[in-house]
């Protein structure tokens, strides 16, 4: 059985990791999403929500699972008995980037490989970060994130502004 790891943030998931994702899912025989849990990153969404999010936007997808993780990638990769790493690529810079990690991931664990998926060029300027963004300052996120997202979204900045003008 095939198993490939996509393992990201997700704050949220966008419609490029949701196109890495459909794509991965027509080759592997199991994709699991996993969430890694970074409070560095200082995230918007918690992990559950961030789960529940991709769950309801890969539901239609019976070879994906969602599963949540802390510390090194490898470790988690192993433990879910995957053979694949996959990275989408939206430039350049991304790739080497990703190419490095490649190489490091490699040399910790041999038996598994990384796979890259260049991205599709409507998604090429999309990241999570700039989704957040546009959706701070009013702007319109729907050609970026799935509606479901975008909703939750616009609700959670709301909320945000809500509690910090409380908090004044």
């Amino acid at each position: 059985m095939s198993k490939a790891v996509y393992p990201g943030t997700f704050d949220p998931l966008t419609r490029g990791h949701l196109y890495v994702i459909r794509r991965a899912a027509k080759i592997f025989d199991s994709v699991i999403v996993g969430l890694l849990n970074n409070s560095a990153k200082n995230p918007l969404f918690s992990v559950q929500e961030r789960m529940d999010m991709i769950r309801e936007v890969t539901s239609d997808i019976p070879n994906v699972e969602v599963v949540s993780f802390d510390g090194l990638l490898m470790h988690f990769v192993l433990e879910q008995k995957a053979n694949v790493i996959l990275r989408g690529i939206r430039t350049g810079t991304e790739f080497e980037f990703e190419l490095m990690n490649a190489h490091a991931n490699k040399k910790i664990e041999p038996e598994v490989d990384t796979l890259f998926f260049p991205c599709d060029s409507d998604f090429s300027c999309v990241s999570s970060s700039m989704v957040r963004d546009v959706a701070a300052y009013g702007g319109e996120i729907r050609d970026f994130v799935p509606e479901s997202i975008a909703e939750k979204l616009y609700l959670k900045l709301e909320e945000k502004k809500k509690q910090e003008k409380e908090g004044q």
